[in-house]
């Protein structure tokens, strides 16, 4: 598998991530809107599951392709998938708090 191809897994996989977590902070955001003022348990229930919902998307996002290459024997390539998707998403951190600090 040529380096090309596992660049252009690694954006498309940032990519994605980074909608995900535009729209669950979106949802977060405006979740008063949304749902109206709650508290207690259900709220609590709520945020859990939406941290494991997230968790589980952000896992198979990231660290899905590589394992199927992991055991298909593209032990390599799916490190260096990990490795870009990664260094992709620091770059987007760097971006985003870059931003932040200019308009704070």
């Amino acid at each position: 598998m040529n380096k090309k191809r596992i660049i252009k897994y690694a954006f498309i996989q940032a990519v994605i991530a980074v909608a995900y977590i535009a729209i669950v902070s979106g949802l977060m955001a405006n979740g008063e809107k949304l749902f109206g003022k709650h508290e207690g348990a259900l709220l609590m229930m709520a945020m859990l599951l939406l941290l494991v919902l997230s968790v589980a998307v952000m896992g198979v996002t990231i660290f899905g392709k590589p394992i199927i290459w992991y055991l298909n024997d593209l032990k390599k390539e799916a490190i260096i998938l990990i490795l870009y998707t990664l260094g992709f998403l620091i770059i987007t951190a760097i971006i985003f708090f870059a931003f932040l600090a200019l308009w704070a």
